[in-house]
This record gives structure tokens, C-alpha cells and sequence, in this order.
């Protein structure tokens, strides 16, 4: 089948005017002959509000061209009511967003080639309140994909995200490859990758700067009906965050499951590897392997106090029920960071099953923010802790084995800096093999009750 060259269908590429309707335009004539490759030349730059993209087609954006969002809110024309601001939630009161790209339904559909999108999240900053930019709550998605099947993305740059920049959600049988994101890291919501409620994902060979997660897992409330979120695998990506790297929940309102995160390297990010439980619905099964994480703390308006590992279940608002946690493995995972590992459960039985084998956590302290710290956001109480700080802090869970873990501490750290292991209400707490002293010589190395 030809291409399609959205030139001939009277694009300008000159980044002022809008290109929607003739990029649109290539993509129908493109599905009525049953598919095809679209293509964005490369040296010109295609400003653009919402595309839809269909089954059997490839946009194709070749090396050096670039789709520009639009910086006007009123040329994104797909309204859609969402959580992504609103604390997860979705009523009267939530905001309604749009995106860039969008799809519903599609099947055997691809974006691919080396050129660019540009999600302009520039556009939408309406102030920079120094560590964070204040945003308006009409931004949109950069791709937002739903239900599709058999998609990929393929070694596109994305940048810029003004909100989730690449979110899919019900879609199945997706392949992630060779795809950069290059986002702000003071602008808030702009989550790298997200899959909501997806299943038989792969993402690989990646890298991922971004001012909120890079890599997100969700069950979010606005796709009720679309299913778990189950069978992923993440490997040989590059990870740079102002919240957290890599990233199962907030938004849990059904299981997220059979999930392998594998040979990632996370550096100078907010927090490292985390499974993080605030709604009803279970995290089960899920592997860490073979990591490098590097993590330090950083301004407050960011979730996150530069735990290399977490693992938290607590309720999002007060009276809200909360799923468990349980049959979570890390393994062969290297940590330099400013702070512990830290496990905390907010009943008794919500984490349980918790495997931490060949973990090295490294403790020092270069970053200028106060230590002697854990987050919790959200919850219904208090959100910041101010607590000592272990190698592995652990509060209120079933079964946690150490195995062959190590915590290290720089010399000269401040007094909040205390234990190599820190343990209350833990019913069954096995190390086995664990090595490591606390960052006193007049401190035990473990403190359990």
C-alpha cells in the first residue's frame, strides 16, 4: 500500500497554522483503503490540536519532523471527564481534559520513526512557583489511547508533556519499544508512561525524564468496566523522576497483577520502586530485578522523600476501604540514596508476603532538604512523617524476609540517620544473612518489637 503524505492533503508544516483537519484527512483516506503508513515529513514542523488514529494505520513521523501541540485549549475537540486532577476521583466537579492523540477501539494501529512529539506543555504553565509550575486544569493529554488492540509505539521522541504524556487505557497486546520522553521536571502531572486497566504490555529499551512518574500502573475510576491491569513487563529502560521512577497505583479501584519490572537503571529521582495501594483492589505478584536506583529528596510539593524502595497501603480519604498488598519481590537491586527503604502498612494484614533478596542500600546525604523523613501521601491524616531514618524501616506488615540485604551508612550524617534495620508490628520478619551496622557505633544495627 502507498504512503500517505499529509502534505498532499494539504498540510503546511510551517508550526503556525493548525494541521489537524489534513493530518485527519490522510488518516480517514488512509482506513478507507483498509491501511497504511501516514506520513509527517521530515523538516517541518506540524502544529496540530486532536487527531484521531484508526486501525491499520501507521502515523510515521520521519526522523526531524515534528507534531507540535497546539498551544490553544479550544483546538482539542475530544472532551473527556478524568481523575488525573482530581485526586483519582471522578464527579461533577472533576475537569474535563482532551488530548493529542487519541484512538478508541482501534486495532493494529502504530506511531513509529524517529521524529518528534511535542505535547507543548510550555504552553499551559501559568506561573513557575520555583521547584514545581502552577498549572491550569484544562491541559491536555500528549497521547491518550483507548481500548485499542495490537498497538505500537516505536522509537519516537515525545516531549513535553502537559499532562499523563503517554496514557493508554483498556488497551491490550501492546508493544512499547526504543520510545524516549523528554519532559519537564518541574511540571506536575506529566507522568511518562501510565497503563490503565491494560493487559499484555511490553515496554522496553526506553528512557524517560519526567517531572512526575516516569512509569505507571493504575486502575483509574473513570474506566470502570474496562478490566485489571495484568501481564506487563518493563525492561532495559533509563529513568528519571521527580516522583517516583517506576510505580504500581495510586489509583487501584481494580487488581493490578503478574506485573515483572527488569534491569532498569533510575537515577536522580524523587523515589526509586514503588507499590503504592490507596483504594479497594489488590497489587499481587509482582517482580523487581537486576536495578540500579539512585535516589535523593527534594522540594515537599513532590510526593516522595528519596526512598529507593516503598511500599505503602493506606486509604486515599477517610472511611475508604483499601486491598492488600502481598507477593512483591525484589531482587538483585543496588541503592544509593538518601534515605531507607521503607515499608508501612496502615492495618495489620493490607502487606504481606514481601521478598527483599540481595538488596544493597547505600545511605548519604548530599542534597540540601532535611532528612529524617517518610511520605505517606496521600491519606486521610498526616502525610509527611518526621521519623529516623533506617537502611530498612518497616511498620505494620505480615511477612517481610531480608535476604542477603546489606545497608551501608556514609560517615558523618546527621542524628536522624539511625538503624540498619527498623521494624514494629511485623508478625514474621526473617533476615537471613543480612549484613550491615546502624550509622553509630552507640545505635544496635536492628531494632524489632
Amino acid at each position: 500500500m502507498p504512503d500517505y503524505n499529509i502534505l498532499d492533503y494539504g498540510a503546511r508544516g510551517d508550526g503556525q497554522n493548525n494541521d489537524a483537519a489534513a493530518i485527519q484527512a490522510a488518516i480517514d483516506a488512509c482506513t478507507r483503503v483498509g491501511g497504511g503508513r501516514v506520513v509527517l515529513p521530515a523538516g517541518r514542523i506540524f502544529l496540530s490540536g486532536t487527531i484521531r488514529l484508526e486501525s491499520n494505520v501507521d502515523l510515521h513521523l520521519e526522523r526531524g519532523a515534528t507534531l507540535l501541540g497546539s498551544p490553544h485549549w479550544e483546538d482539542y475537540n475530544v472532551r473527556l471527564q478524568v481523575g488525573a486532577l482530581s485526586g483519582g476521583t471522578v464527579d461533577a466537579g472533576a475537569p474535563q481534559s482532551s488530548m493529542l492523540i487519541t484512538a478508541d477501539g482501534a486495532r493494529h494501529a502504530a506511531i513509529t520513526g524517529g521524529g518528534t512529539i511535542d505535547g507543548n506543555g510550555r504552553a499551559f504553565v501559568l506561573a513557575d512557583d520555583g521547584y514545581i509550575y502552577r498549572m491550569p486544569r484544562e491541559r491536555p493529554f500528549t497521547l491518550f489511547l483507548r481500548r485499542c488492540r495490537s498497538l505500537t509505539l516505536r522509537d519516537v521522541t515525545v516531549r513535553d508533556g502537559a499532562l499523563w504524556t503517554v496514557r493508554l487505557s483498556g488497551c491490550e497486546d501492546v508493544l512499547i519499544h526504543a520510545i524516549h520522553i523528554d519532559n519537564d521536571l518541574k511540571l506536575p502531572n506529566n507522568d511518562g508512561i501510565d497503563l490503565d486497566r491494560c493487559r499484555n504490555v511490553h515496554i522496553s529499551d526506553c528512557h524517560i525524564v519526567s517531572g512526575d512518574d516516569c512509569i505507571c500502573l493504575k486502575c483509574c475510576q473513570e474506566t470502570t468496566g474496562m478490566g485489571p491491569c495484568e501481564n506487563i513487563t518493563v525492561t532495559g529502560c533509563t529513568l528519571t523522576s521527580t516522583s517516583s521512577a517506576l510505580i504500581l497505583g495510586a489509583e487501584v479501584r481494580e487488581p493490578i497483577r503478574n506485573v515483572i519490572f527488569e534491569a532498569c537503571v533510575i537515577r536522580a529521582s524523587h523515589r526509586g520502586l514503588a507499590v503504592h495501594l490507596n483504594e479497594e483492589s489488590d497489587i499481587e505478584n509482582v517482580l523487581f530485578s537486576n536495578m540500579i536506583v539512585e535516589t535523593r529528596y527534594f522540594h515537599d510539593r513532590w510526593w516522595g522523600r528519596g526512598e529507593p524502595i516503598y511500599i505503602t497501603a493506606f486509604p486515599w480519604t477517610a472511611g475508604q476501604a483499601v486491598g492488600r498488598v502481598r507477593r512483591i519481590r525484589f531482587k538483585n537491586v543496588l541503592c544509593r540514596s538518601e534515605n531507607g527503604v521503607y515499608i508501612h502498612g496502615w492495618q495489620a494484614g493490607l502487606i504481606d508476603d514481601i521478598l527483599l533478596e540481595d538488596v544493597r542500600v547505600e545511605l548519604d546525604k548530599w542534597s540540601r532538604w532535611p532528612a529524617g523523613q517518610a511520605d505517606i501521601r496521600p491519606n486521610p491524616g498526616e502525610g509527611i512523617l518526621q521519623q529516623p531514618t533506617a537502611g530498612f524501616a518497616i511498620r505494620n506488615a505480615g511477612r517481610v524476609v531480608l535476604r542477603n540485604c546489606e545497608a551501608v551508612f556514609a560517615p558523618g550524617l546527621p542524628e536522624s540517620y539511625r538503624h540498619a534495620v527498623e521494624a514494629h508490628q511485623v508478625d514474621d520478619l526473617v533476615l537471613e544473612n543480612f549484613r550491615g551496622s546502624a550509622a553509630r557505633p552507640d545505635l544496635p544495627a536492628i531494632v524489632q518489637d
